[in-house]
């Protein structure tokens, strides 16, 4: 079946209509790279390149355990093949087992009589046990439903055919139900605007009037983008995202009132804890400790506060192990520059190293720092234990109190002090903005305040 739909959406579409209340229900072909062996001209068997586009057969099947799988099978030797999970539906199947009503919407929970109990069954996905569930749910179709069109029980048992199973791609979610949609709407927009200066955002993207979302995208040869998107399928949904090499964090609004939190791991040979099945409970812990750091750093720009006390130490020098370092002084341009580099790097996964913050410092406008110099400048940051080191690796991450205290920086110094000063210096008066807001308000009641302030001084004339 050719169709540019996505095929899952179709065997889900067919899956309303079937009778079939366990196994195999539908089978789709459509064509993709895979590696084909030939015999070459020195009469050796070798890979074709570049890889040719094949038919690859994709089997949508009801699992009793795991609900909808899908696997998809090369028909050319030796049969490579993906099995597709969704730990959702595991966790509804296995929670209706032990009589928990829900009511779901595709991927997401929007009503729970026993949340508890719920999230229980979904921790188990990250204990040993899971190992077993999922090679059994490999074993259980692989061979006698699929793999059968491309050598029969007969000729799989006489050549000791078998699989070896390992992960490739594995997402980690959380889930926050808010009791009125407007109000998730209102504390995600604040989010969003709020971060949107400190984390570097670039790159704003808008669709408008997509039933589904957009499955065609120009790849990037960039390895780290922030994008925000803002698309009108059939509810709104606004994605908060953050592409770090082979690793995805996004935040976006599914359904009315349920905002997901999401790490994805496109290739798990990016977090360096194996790819085996035998892996998969790690490689969950080390998903889900990722998803904690990246909302960890969410909420301490957005709840940036620094106190009088760190404020007023932050000039005098301090020591790091026995090595005495200078203060910090965030009347210099390049100490700002780092200041805002660290912020913007502080929701990488891995941290950053010194390479990493010179980079992003030279796009702030320092052309001539190097990692040496960042070097330094992280040396005093972790002397004021704003930044530590990770390990004994030599990657960095800003510490929580230490990250609320630069974006209390970055906040007082661009969006207070540097707009009255600004304002007060104005000779006649604006018409003001056409559409104001009511931050545009307060601005305006404390710029004229401050005038008077300014006068009293004798700041102004």
């Amino acid at each position: 079946m050719w169709s540019r739909e996505r095929k899952h959406n179709i065997a889900e579409e067919h899956l309303k209509t079937t009778q079939v209340k366990q196994g195999l229900f539908l089978v789709l072909v459509g064509r993709a790279q895979a590696r084909v062996w030939d015999v070459g001209r020195n009469h050796h068997i070798e890979p074709k390149k570049p890889m040719p586009y094949v038919n690859h057969y994709s089997f949508h099947i009801l699992d009793p355990d795991w609900g909808h799988i899908t696997i998809k099978l090369s028909g050319h030797p030796p049969f490579p093949a993906q099995l597709m999970v969704n730990g959702h539906e595991y966790v509804a199947y296995q929670g209706a087992k032990a009589g928990i009503h829900f009511t779901k919407e595709g991927n997401c929970f929007t009503h729970i009589s026993d949340a508890a109990g719920l999230a229980k069954i979904a921790d188990t996905l990250s204990e040993e046990s899971a190992i077993g569930r999922l090679r059994q749910a490999c074993e259980r179709w692989t061979y006698s439903t699929c793999l059968c069109f491309g050598l029969d029980l007969e000729e799989q048992e006489r050549s000791g055919f078998a699989y070896q199973y390992s992960n490739f791609q594995v997402e980690y979610s959380r889930n926050l139900l808010f009791e009125i949609g407007g109000q998730m709407e209102q504390v995600f927009q604040a989010l969003i605007d709020r971060s949107r200066a400190p984390l570097g955002l670039k790159t704003i993207k808008t669709i408008l009037g997509y039933k589904h979302r957009p499955k065609y995208r120009q790849r990037k040869g960039r390895s780290a983008e922030w994008e925000v998107a803002v698309e009108r399928p059939t509810y709104d949904l606004t994605i908060f995202k953050l592409h770090c090499g082979r690793l995805t964090l996004k935040i976006y609004t599914k359904g009315e009132r349920v905002l997901r939190i999401e790490a994805v791991a496109h290739d798990t040979a990016e977090l360096h804890c194996g790819r085996g099945l035998e892996r998969f409970p790690r490689i969950v812990t080390e998903l889900r400790g990722i998803l904690e750091r990246f909302t960890q750093a969410l909420s301490c720009i957005d709840q940036c506060f620094i106190s009088d006390e760190a404020l007023e130490q932050l000039p005098a020098p301090s020591h790091v192990g026995k090595t005495k370092v200078g203060g910090i002084d965030f009347n210099k341009p390049r100490m700002r520059h780092v200041t805002a580099a660290v912020v913007a790097l502080s929701t990488s996964p891995r941290g950053f190293t010194a390479s990493q913050l010179a980079a992003r410092v030279r796009d702030c406008g320092e052309a001539d720092y190097q990692s040496r110099q960042a070097a330094y400048d992280l040396k005093k940051l972790r002397g004021k234990d704003m930044v530590q080191r990770i390990g004994n690796t030599r990657h960095y991450e800003p510490t929580a109190a230490g990250l609320k205290a630069l974006a209390a920086l970055l906040v007082l110094r661009d969006k207070i002090i540097k707009p009255l000063l600004a304002a007060s210096m104005e000779t006649r008066p604006t018409r003001g903005s056409q559409n104001p807001r009511a931050l545009d308000d307060y601005y305006e009641t404390i710029r004229v305040g401050m005038q008077g302030v300014f006068r009293e001084l004798g700041l102004v004339a």
